[in-house]
């Protein structure tokens, strides 16, 4: 899976899923459901977005995203009733490391109308105001200049590059930059 994990190999706990969704100013945030695989999967057979996420057919999709996983809490992007994107979350509950992980893609056609930044403000306040944490991070290629830049909108701030952090289809490792964002730092 993507990133998406533990610093230092710590446990990352269930986040319960909810079943009411998170409102953001354009999008919502609500639990995926069983008949949201082929919508992600042909979001993510998108060149654009295949790009950073790489190779994903159906059941794939159905089987790392879709179905039930302890570690993440797992949301369909919606923007005016339409699903437009993914977005998933994981939580660190060891007291002395406590914090969240977010990882999310949009359909191209979504991309760089503010959506993203929505949606990763409104995961990050759900995180930070009702769960009790005080920093979440993110991951990102460092080629791909574009979300970084969105996920600096919300607060998120460069720590380092992760060397040879991820395997691309064609099988070359990318480095990937650590992103992460304080409670206090959070863009509202």
């Amino acid at each position: 899976m993507r990133g998406i994990g533990s610093v230092g190999n710590r446990f990352v706990r269930l986040i319960t899923l909810r079943t009411m969704d998170l409102r953001g100013r354009q999008i919502t945030l609500r639990p995926l459901g069983a008949g949201d695989g082929a919508t992600l999967a042909e979001i993510l057979a998108e060149p654009a977005v295949a790009r950073w996420w790489g190779a994903w057919d159906l059941a794939r999709v159905e089987r790392d995203l879709i179905a039930p996983d302890p570690a993440e809490a797992r949301f369909a992007i919606e923007h005016d009733g339409v699903v437009v994107g993914y977005l998933h979350a994981a939580e660190e509950n060891e007291p002395d490391f406590r914090h969240a992980s977010v990882d999310l893609f949009l359909r191209t056609a979504a991309q760089g109308r503010g959506l993203g930044p929505d949606a990763l403000r409104t995961i990050a306040a759900h995180l930070i105001d009702d769960r009790g944490h005080h920093r979440i991070t993110i991951d990102p290629a460092v080629a791909n200049t574009h979300a970084i830049a969105a996920y600096a909108r919300v607060g998120f701030r460069p720590v380092g590059v992760m060397r040879a952090y991820e395997r691309m289809p064609d099988g070359t490792w990318i480095d990937a930059l650590l992103m992460d964002l304080l409670a206090a730092e959070l863009v509202r």
